[in-house]
């Protein structure tokens, strides 16, 4: 019985071996940065796309700014999810990134927002009743969320009046955070953040119109370290499918 085992070891190693190799042949991990607005639907894609393709998406979510800034320092990187479309170009002109790999995978929709049930109307006025203690935002330097409440901050005539009040988070997340917690009566997030299936699904908001702000085009590129990894390649082509497509709409974004 020993010689029999000792007799078809060796092949049925040799098997398995031939079928590691086969399995990490097809399947491979990608490596992406994500803007923190998007958490919650890659989430939901991420398990998708594993499901359906076999290669594993290994997220990090935070700020576009300092994900740029990662990515010039050499991070490993090999797809970027940013929260604007300049980000990703300028990664592009400065030679970072695979040649016509950049598309606008989401535009995003900001929204003001209070944990608190009807504290929030459905006009906004109550940034203009300024009766509130503190106003959260995200970094306006380092996350396009930021930025777009800067703007609309601007329009409404309100910069110089609530600048006191204003506390600001490093990304979009902290912003939420915020408020989320209770340090901010209100703040400025993302709609997918708060938002699924049509409804907002906590507290109380204003989906703030597209005009207010320059358009939050989130574009998605490879970078120049995945441009040899099938799963990269995958993930930015699934990005662009239909059952991708639903799960974004469903947080609330337009297409």
């Amino acid at each position: 019985m020993t010689m029999g085992a000792s007799r078809f070891a060796p092949s049925c190693l040799a098997s398995l071996i031939a079928l590691f190799a086969f399995g990490s042949a097809h399947a491979d991990e990608v490596q992406v940065a994500v803007a923190a607005n998007f958490t919650a639907p890659l989430q939901v894609i991420a398990a998708d796309f594993e499901k359906d393709t076999g290669h594993k998406l290994i997220a990090a979510y935070g700020a576009t700014g300092q994900f740029y800034t990662q990515i010039k320092n050499g991070a490993p990187f090999e797809v970027f999810l940013s929260a604007d479309d300049t980000t990703p170009q300028k990664l592009e002109s400065e030679g970072d990134t695979v040649k016509g790999s950049r598309f606008t995978y989401a535009i995003g929709t900001l929204a003001l927002w209070s944990a608190k049930e009807g504290y929030v109307d459905a006009k906004g006025e109550v940034l203009k009743k300024n009766e509130y203690r503190h106003l959260s935002i995200a970094n306006p330097k380092a996350a396009p969320y930021g930025l777009a409440a800067t703007q609309v901050l601007a329009m409404l005539g309100l910069t110089d009046k609530v600048k006191d009040k204003i506390v600001e988070g490093q990304n979009i997340t902290q912003a939420y955070q915020f408020v989320s917690t209770g340090n901010a009566e209100l703040g400025f997030v993302a709609l997918s953040q708060i938002y699924k299936d049509g409804k907002v699904t906590d507290g109380s908001a204003w989906i703030v119109p597209a005009d207010m702000h320059d358009p939050i085009k989130q574009d998605a590129v490879i970078l120049n370290k995945g441009q040899d990894n099938p799963a990269a390649k995958a993930l930015v082509e699934y990005l662009k499918g239909p059952k991708a497509a639903a799960v974004i709409k469903s947080y609330g974004y337009q297409l």
